[in-house]
């Protein structure tokens, strides 16, 4: 693998419940990450449709219709694609972020913390495992919106070898300042890149403020979204990330026994 990893975050107004105005605008987007050179793009969540909680199931019943195209984009760009998506099993319904690379679904993680405050947890099931796959770009573990509020999540990811977080989001006003300080600490902590991909503009009564972030291991900022649809790119250095990790050893610090083991 390359020391660089070239990464894309692709934010966007969504239309509620509009599968196919959604698509379009994802991939213009996507188009865009690999005319600017991105092997590695991140799509915001739940993002064929939004939260349109009356229709899910039956909007869900379009994502593998959505799926196939975005796998189709795959083949045709190289590059490894991670997005947010309503997903319908049997009477369960789950917000759930496919890792796809080469054309093909390499990984599927649904979500594991649903936003009670907002009543996710009486639409959604919520999922029972992390992710962490291999791709042809880097190894990469993914993380949905309110799952930022839970580093232990991150942590295990971390010790499980990703070296990118993808997060697709849907985080509106006026927790702007938790968004940026949350993402920016998991990458210190964990010391990997992050790829954030937030919604932006108005959805019925909520308004989401974009701020779409990539990050690098020691915590900068490389690129942010203002509050309208963009594309942002940047490129994570393998070699500084090992070098910071050498320099502030916080793996080789860990004291496991006192406060717990994690896998």
């Amino acid at each position: 693998m390359s020391h660089q990893i070239s990464a894309a975050s692709i934010q966007f107004n969504l239309t509620l419940g509009d599968v196919d105005a959604n698509l379009a605008k994802a991939l213009a987007g996507l188009q865009q990450a690999k005319a600017a050179g991105a092997h590695l793009a991140v799509l915001p969540e739940m993002w064929s449709s939004g939260y349109d909680y009356r229709r899910l199931a039956d909007l869900a019943e379009r994502t593998p219709e959505v799926i196939e195209q975005l796998c189709a984009f795959s083949a045709r760009s190289g590059m490894v694609l991670v997005g947010s998506l309503p997903e319908k099993e049997g009477d369960a319904l789950y917000n759930s972020a496919t890792v796809i690379d080469g054309g093909a679904v390499v990984g599927r993680y649904r979500k594991l913390h649903l936003f009670s405050t907002m009543g996710e947890d009486r639409f959604l099931t919520a999922g029972d495992q992390s992710l962490v796959v291999d791709t042809s770009v880097a190894r990469i573990g993914v993380a949905i919106c309110y799952d930022l509020r839970f580093p232990e999540l991150f942590r295990k990811m971390a010790l499980e070898g990703a070296e990118v977080i993808c997060l697709p989001a849907e985080w509106p006003k006026p927790r702007q300042e938790h968004w940026r300080t949350l993402l920016r600490a998991r990458a210190i902590e964990n010391q990997l890149f992050v790829v954030a991909a937030n919604c932006c503009g108005l959805q019925g009564k909520l308004d989401f403020f974009g701020m779409s972030l990539l990050i690098s291991a020691r915590g900068e900022v490389l690129a942010e979204g203002g509050e309208t649809d963009v594309v942002l790119t940047a490129t994570f250095d393998r070699a500084e990330k090992e070098e910071y990790r050498s320099q502030i050893r916080c793996f080789y610090d860990r004291r496991p026994e006192i406060y717990g083991t994690l896998p």
